[in-house]
């Protein structure tokens, strides 16, 4: 999958984010209102400290009554603080889970209506690791990591106004001294930065290599191959702990240079409050308050440091995020669809070619379809007909708009292909795959999410009108019975008996059907050919043939070879004609007797 690059920083990638998701931003100056004054109650200590010294620890007048009123002013400021802190606290919290569900709506959603070419470029396990372990890294980081830049952030400038306003001198030597950090900084986060991008890759790349894994374990196992792949997992896992390694090592720097510029700050400030002295206006408590000061304003740098690293590694998972937010969807929805007219739709193919690159090159002449003109009525039945690689799921998919049209256009009941939206098209429109994909629930639950308010009652006429209903009740526990792991409980000609009852749930009005070639038992051949004519009756319907039993029984018959119409016509037509389908059907006759008399 092609993402845009962000070349923005830090700041503007989380501001990106907090317009894709509102929640994280709403309300964030009323928590910011919070946070600065909780911090700002705490600043009120290191005043009150002074004021104990210069006041109460007089020579010969140790006065107890005012010390113990400043500790009662400095209890109630502390009290202010945590109850002011905790609502920041609060609201931070609910707000970053209210944004980062949002994200994860939103990203999931966009995923499922990306182009089928999207997905293919891209490993799913990659795809997931959006959803789950970049969420989840955005998730640790706005549970501590955004609560931390929050409040040190806040608490930073609230004791640096107040260093200012309590002896400038003091605040400029502090301030010198500590902003050489900014730069140390500053150089380390941008290597941390690609640390974690590569990071955060290596983690999307090993999640796709275990996805394939578990999905092809038994054909790993059925040719001995596990060792040899398990040697591949081995080396994209020492890839990943060395990317992690890496983006450690380079934030382990970040601590031990906040402590030492905390200690040079510190030592700078007393010296110079030293030299200062009483003659220059600066009494013992006032030094004693401005070192504490000093502590306050250094004591989230430590801190601030280590968020610095997990925020580098938020950002990269947040790039990650919204690349794939900006992947464009595929195909692209119409602004102001037009809506499907009423009752049966036909086809339409008007100079259609079609080319998997971006566009057919003039000196291209190997285009997966080549200028395709075809009407098919509404209501009629074709089969396509062909060999492997001569365009026939191709056209089935342009009819499904599961890919547009390099040239030309696809129109479904007179109108153009991509003026129709989705929710229309889809709710006229099924598609059956070659190998249906089933849930790892029961029957009624693969059925059902096609139609969510359809009772079991209804579920069980569609049996019954299909006619294979004596098939659901030989089952254990009939609409209920669990499939298993990707329909793996049932055989390969019950997973479509499935799928055709779930495309009858939806009543559409226009059915593609791409034909399993895996063999079944003679009665479930039986069963799923009932099935099909039941359902295809009043129904535009295109199958995609591999056995040509299923053309024989269809209205009409399309015959291609490399992406052009070969023939056109009904199957004794075309059986009368003599031409290359009447070879390849007497072709597939003398196979199939064959086949009865092995």
């Amino acid at each position: 999958m092609s993402e845009p690059v962000h070349r923005f920083g830090s700041a503007r990638t989380i501001g990106r984010g907090m317009r894709v998701a509102p929640a994280l931003s709403s309300g964030i100056g009323l928590t910011l209102l919070f946070a600065f004054i909780g911090t700002g109650a705490r600043l009120v200590i290191p005043i009150l400290i002074q004021l104990s010294i210069d006041n109460g620890l007089q020579i010969g007048n140790i006065r107890v009554a005012y010390i113990a009123w400043l500790g009662l002013i400095g209890s109630g400021f502390v009290l202010i603080s945590s109850a002011s802190l905790r609502v920041a606290t609060k609201r931070l919290g609910t707000r970053a889970e209210e944004g980062l569900f949002t994200l994860r709506i939103k990203l999931f959603d966009h995923i499922h209506r990306l182009s089928l070419a999207d997905h293919n470029d891209e490993k799913r396990g990659a795809l997931v690791s959006r959803v789950t372990s970049d969420i989840e890294t955005l998730t640790m980081f706005f549970s501590w990591g955004g609560l931390s830049l929050l409040l040190d952030g806040s608490q930073m400038i609230a004791v640096a106004s107040v260093m200012l306003a309590y002896d400038w001198r003091l605040a400029v030597v502090a301030f010198l001294v500590s902003a050489p950090l900014v730069l140390v900084l500053r150089l380390v986060q941008s290597r941390l930065v690609h640390a974690h991008n590569i990071s955060r890759e290596r983690n999307a790349e090993l999640l796709g290599v275990f996805s394939e894994m578990v999905s092809g374990a038994e054909t790993l196992r059925a040719y001995d191959a596990t060792n040899q792949m398990i040697n591949t997992v081995a080396k994209d896992v020492r890839n990943r702990g060395d990317s992690n390694i890496r983006a450690g090592v380079i934030g382990a720097f970040l601590f031990p240079s906040g402590e030492v510029f905390a200690v040079f700050t510190v030592m700078a400030v007393v010296g110079a409050g030293l030299l200062i002295g009483p003659a220059g206006g600066l009494s013992a408590g006032a030094l004693v308050g401005f070192v504490f000061l000093t502590y306050r304003f250094l004591e989230p740098i430590a801190e601030f440091t280590e968020v610095i690293d997990q925020t580098q590694s938020a950002v990269a998972s947040l790039r990650r995020v919204l690349g794939v937010l900006d992947t464009p969807i595929g195909p692209p929805q119409p602004s102001m669809p037009i809506e499907l007219p009423k009752g049966d739709l036909s086809i339409d193919f008007v100079d259609v070619s079609f080319a998997y690159g971006s566009r057919l090159d003039e000196d291209d002449d190997t285009p997966v379809l080549n200028s395709i003109n075809l009407h098919i009525p509404g209501g009629q039945h074709i089969a396509l007909v062909g060999p492997s690689g001569s365009g026939k799921t191709t056209l089935a998919r342009l009819i499904a708009r599961l890919a547009d049209p390099t040239v030309g256009s696809v129109m479904l009941g007179g109108v153009p292909l991509h003026r129709v939206g989705n929710d229309d098209l889809r709710r006229r429109l099924i598609v059956v795959p070659q190998e249906p994909f089933l849930f790892a629930e029961s029957i009624a639950y693969n059925l059902r999410f096609a139609l969510p308010d359809a009772t079991d009652g209804q579920l069980l006429e569609v049996f019954s009108d299909l006619e294979i209903d004596d098939w659901l009740d030989a089952l254990p526990q009939g609409i209920h019975t669990n499939v298993g792991q990707r329909g793996s409980s049932l055989s390969a000609g019950e997973r479509q008996l499935i799928a055709l009852v779930r495309a009858a749930v939806v009543r559409p009005d226009v059915l593609i059907l791409d034909e399993a070639t895996s063999s079944v038992d003679a009665l479930t051949e039986v069963r799923i050919s009932k099935a099909l004519s039941k359902l295809a009756k009043g129904r535009t319907t295109v199958s995609i043939a591999h056995r040509l039993s299923t053309a024989a029984r269809a209205d009409r018959v399309i015959l291609l070879e490399r992406g052009r119409i070969v023939e056109d016509g009904s199957h004794q037509q075309l059986l009368a004609a003599l031409g290359p389908y009447a070879k390849q059907y007497e072709t597939w006759v003398a196979s199939t007797q064959s086949n009865l008399e092995l």
